[in-house]
């Protein structure tokens, strides 16, 4: 059951996936009317499941699953998991590589390897307040909150002296 992102509760679940690219607006909108329809047959056990997305600077999909009324299963995430998998090929687009960082570089947003990000780091093309995306929170209330977040207050901190 596709909700609109923003009524989700702040426990919701969430998963992001970061595109290795920028999106053009006509693929936004193909890709948005290929996640809603996914959501909307988005099923645990053939039970619904309410969930909503955002797509944030035209490269970062945001699912998120209201817990409270139906839980993902396995076979459920393992679903969602294939669906951003069909998208990365259809799109030419890496989707699920978490061995990259995403970080801003003023209203850009900038993509790269963890290797090239470190060497960054060890360079001082980056620093402690550098906005980084932090794409391991879990909830919507950690997303809101702390997604984009100077690197000095993410797990990227490690590399930056």
């Amino acid at each position: 059951m596709l909700v609109d992102f923003n009524t989700l509760p702040e426990e919701s679940r969430v998963w992001i996936y970061q595109a290795s690219r920028s999106f053009s607006e006509q693929e936004l909108e193909d890709l948005k009317s290929k996640i809603d329809l996914f959501i909307e047959n988005w099923t645990a056990h053939g039970s619904d499941l309410q969930a909503g997305y955002v797509i944030e600077y035209k490269r970062f999909i945001v699912l998120g699953l209201n817990q409270n009324m139906n839980a993902a299963t396995g076979c459920s995430i393992d679903a969602s998991v294939h669906f951003i998998q069909q998208l990365e090929k259809e799109y030419n687009v890496d989707l699920m590589d978490k061995m990259n960082v995403s970080y801003k570089q003023g209203e850009y947003v900038a993509y790269k390897s963890l290797t090239d990000f470190r060497k960054m780091a060890k360079d001082k093309a980056i620093s402690k307040n550098t906005i980084v995306f932090n794409n391991l929170v879990t909830n919507i209330s950690e997303f809101r909150e702390n997604w984009e977040v100077p690197a000095s207050e993410s797990w990227h901190s490690r590399f930056i002296k």
